[in-house]
């Protein structure tokens, strides 16, 4: 499973708790983007349980975009970077 995972969390040491668990899932692309190539179902909906545990509801948020393998093969950026899957992204 494919995941791309966006946050706004204003509270710096949440967010900072919030990175540190990211990035040891995934490929930081951006300063609150994650993309986490190669989840299963399960550690996906462990991934989120903690997340939504760090966060402020009030004032946070975080957005989880499933993408497919058809969908990956879309995906299109420009400029710095490359995807975590080689040969599944197009350069505009």
């Amino acid at each position: 499973m494919f995941v791309l995972i966006c946050f706004d969390v204003s509270d710096d040491r949440d967010r900072y708790r919030v990175v540190k668990l990211l990035k040891g899932v995934g490929e930081r692309v951006q300063k609150s983007v994650f993309e986490c190539a190669s989840l299963t179902e399960p550690h996906f909906l462990k991934l989120k349980d903690q997340l939504e545990s760090l966060i402020d509801h009030q004032t946070d948020s975080v957005r989880y975009y499933l993408l497919c393998e058809r969908c990956l093969d879309k995906v299109e950026w420009s400029g710095m970077g490359e995807g975590p899957v080689e040969g599944s992204f197009r350069v505009v």
